[in-house]
Order: C-alpha cells, then structure tokens, then sequence
C-alpha cells in the first residue's frame, strides 16, 4: 500500500437514526500528509489504500493520539479532543483527488477550500450533490428532515425552540472555518466550500457559493457564484451577478483579475483581465454583440463577447442612445483587434 496521500482529516459530525451521515467537521484538515504519519495511521485503522471514509470511536482516538504524539503534535492534541466526543467520529483518508464516493468526503473538500488549502477549481467535486443531504441547519445542528418534526416536539415540551435557520444541501462556512484577515457582514451568505482569501470584505448583500471566492484583498457587495474566482483588489457592486460558467464555451472558470470593477446590477459570463470595467446595470454573456471603439469614440469592429474574455483595461459600457454594448480600451481598438486575430 502506498503511503501517499492527497488528504486526510479526523472528523466529529451528525448521523440520522439510520446511521446515514449528514455533515462532518475537520478541525485541522491536511493537504499532502508525510509518508510516515499516513502509514502509523493506516496501521491503526487498518486502512487499505484508496479514498475512504473510516469511522473510528474514542478508544481508537486515544489510541492514535499516542502513536501520533512524536509524529505531529497538532493532531495529537485533536485526536486527544476527539476521544471526548458524544458524537460519531470519522477519519477520511484520500488516496487520489478523484470523484467523491461519501459525504465525509465532500465535506472534506468542502473543508480544504474554505481552509485555503485548495484554491477552486483545482480539486474535483465531482458527484457531490447526490452525497450532500439537504438538512433542516438548526440552533441544535444538523437535523434530518424526516425527523425534524418530531424534534421540534421534543423542544417545545422542554420548553425550548429548535430554531430552523435554513434548509439546505451547504452550511455556512463560519459553522466551520472562519479565515483569518477577513470581514463578513452576514455569515449566513457565505457557503462551506467559499475561498475567501485574506484581506476579503463582504457586506451585507454579499454572497459567495461553494467552489468560489476571492484571491483578496477585496469588496464584495454581490454575487460570486460557483465557478467564480476574483483576483485582488477587485469590487463586486451591489447586487452583481456572475456566472458559473461561458455561454456556449464549456465549463469553463469564470476568473476576474485584479483591480476589476463590476458596477451594481451588473454581471458577466465571461473571464475578466486585469482592471476591466463593467458598468451599473450591464449584463456580458460570452454570446453579447460588442462594439470594439477606438480612442474618438468611433466604431472599428464589432466582435462576441467571447473574444474579449481574459483581456485586460478594458471598459464596458452601454451606449445610452442606440443601447449597444461598447468597449473602450486603455489601448486603441485597432490593437486590440491585432491581438485578438493574433490569438484567434
């Protein structure tokens, strides 16, 4: 067996009656683990190779926290935690970045992006919807919803209230990791599985999906859905949209460079550059007709919007009396379009 692993991480998290898992917490997840601490640890847990999910019980916790004392210390000391645990706890060890088989193993990847381990898109997550429970997130944790009713019940009687914050397949992020250098004006906005890098603001209508984020430092006052990265120094306006992924070019990574603005009701479908422009309230699918301007304003090409992604100083805007979609470029349009058939 190989010693070898992509990732591995000790978990405590919530089963059904039936033993199903509904969610996992890694408190220290590792990315790349060294040989000699997956091989004291497969030897504990009789791990055979491959992606798994190994449910272990406290005398096992204990038991790994003394062979792995001299080895790592971090996970020493919470494996010594996790052998107090009321709760199922699990070790999920994976061989190779391949497509999920578990949810321990979803929340796993879910864990190495929010961490910042991963950055997104450079793990796979394929299969992960039918392996993540769409749960009742409640004041006392995860709850399946064939028996969220009757532990309401259970509440009410002891005088209590099982509050319902939200019903979901994704948690928030801050119930598991909460970076470091970051602002987060409502938390429950921000998914597990966010990248949200150092340096990162996001106010009150902020949202950033699972698989998506921030490089940071940055605004972010919109929406950053699944497939989205935004490079440094980047502002989002209030209630941008983006998109996951190019119309009619594939899934592909929806990227923003650096320095980037994307003006309130504003959108893309196409990867940015670095400083681009998108004015308030203008919507760039990769199939939008645009006007390629030269430096008096008058018109020289007009090309998909496709053409224009990952180029950089480039500025979008609407024309207020004909209602064409424009680009204007810190360098003249005839350049621009000598770099496009250079490209193309």
């Amino acid at each position: 067996m190989s010693t070898t692993l992509y990732s591995l991480a000790f978990g405590v998290g919530t089963q059904n009656r039936q033993g199903t898992w509904l969610e996992v917490f890694y408190a220290q997840p590792l990315l790349n683990p060294s040989a000699e601490l997956v091989a004291a640890i497969a030897a504990k847990l009789d791990y055979q190779g491959g992606n798994q999910a190994i449910a272990f019980n406290t005398t096992q916790a204990t038991a790994l926290a003394e062979t792995l004392k001299n080895l790592d210390a971090g996970q020493s000391a919470l494996l010594t935690r996790l052998a107090e645990s009321h709760q199922p706890l699990v070790a999920t060890l994976l061989a190779e970045d391949a497509a999920l088989t578990s949810t321990p193993e979803a929340y796993l990847k879910l864990h190495l992006l929010s961490h910042r381990l991963v950055k997104p898109h450079q793990l796979s997550l394929s299969g992960i919807f039918p392996l993540l429970p769409n749960v009742a997130w409640t004041s006392q944790g995860a709850v399946d919803l064939t028996e969220l009713a009757e532990r309401q019940l259970e509440a009410r009687l002891k005088g209590e209230l099982l509050e319902v914050f939200s019903v979901d397949k994704f948690p928030k992020m801050t119930d598991y990791v909460v970076p470091s250098g970051v602002r987060l004006a409502d938390s429950a906005r921000i998914r597990l599985g966010a990248y949200v890098g150092e340096g990162t603001t996001v106010m009150h209508e902020g949202f950033i999906n699972f698989n998506a984020g921030t490089e940071g430092p940055g605004m972010i006052e919109g929406r950053v859905s699944a497939g989205v990265f935004i490079g440094k120094g980047s502002d989002l306006g209030g209630g941008c949209s983006t998109m996951g992924t190019l119309s009619g070019g594939g899934n592909l990574v929806i990227s923003v460079g650096e320095g980037c603005l994307i003006g309130a009701n504003a959108g893309i479908g196409i990867p940015l550059g670095d400083r681009n422009t998108v004015e308030s309230g203008l919507y760039i699918t990769a199939g939008t007709k645009v006007a390629l301007l030269d430096e008096h304003g008058q018109r020289v090409k007009v090309i998909k919007a496709r053409e224009l992604a990952g180029q950089s100083d480039l500025l979008f805007r609407r024309n207020s009396q004909t209602g064409a979609v424009e680009c204007k470029t810190h360098k003249s349009a005839m350049e621009l379009n000598e770099t496009l058939h250079l490209h193309n």
